[in-house]
């Protein structure tokens, strides 16, 4: 049974990013997306708020399962017996930073592997940071998050969309 972790802190999760998770979920029997716990980063969502959105997007993904954790990425991996990790590529300069990441987790833990997905390219400019500066001026942001999250996210900001 092949054993897939795909982290990150989703803070919202986009559709970017629930692209790499229903992509991802095709290569593993499980794929569990993990919730990090970023203490240099102040959060819009809190963790227990993030890994209800995450669950709410993927109610239909049977293989797919949400946790949160606080640590370091391989020690979680450990934990849950995964067989890799999943980190998702929009451009190069992601790739910089994850190969160096990659390697690095390797150097820890030789026997989890890394998988690197590219977005689909209409996703490629997407991120969290872009939507909740959009979100803070009640811009639209329907074509970069999952529709059943977008109150949520506008409500942080004190509207109601």
């Amino acid at each position: 049974m092949k054993k897939g972790i795909y982290p990150g802190s989703f803070d919202p999760v986009t559709l970017g990013h629930l692209d790499i998770i229903m992509r991802a979920s095709k290569l593993a029997d499980e794929l569990i997306v993990g919730v990090l716990v970023n203490k240099s980063k102040q959060s819009l969502f809190t963790l227990d708020e993030r890994v209800e959105l995450l669950k709410r997007v993927t109610k239909n993904m049977p293989n797919v399962t949400i946790k949160s954790f606080d640590g370091l990425l391989v020690d979680f991996a450990e934990e849950e017996k995964a067989d890799f990790i999943v980190r998702g590529l929009r451009a190069v300069t992601d790739f910089e930073y994850e190969i160096q990441l990659a390697h690095t987790n390797h150097r820890m833990r030789p026997e989890v592997d890394t998988v690197f997905l590219t977005t689909t390219l209409q996703y490629s400019f997407v991120s969290s940071s872009l939507v909740r500066e959009i979100a803070s001026y009640g811009g639209d942001i329907s074509a970069f998050v999952p529709e059943c999250i977008e109150e949520d996210i506008y409500k942080k900001y004190g509207f109601n969309k």
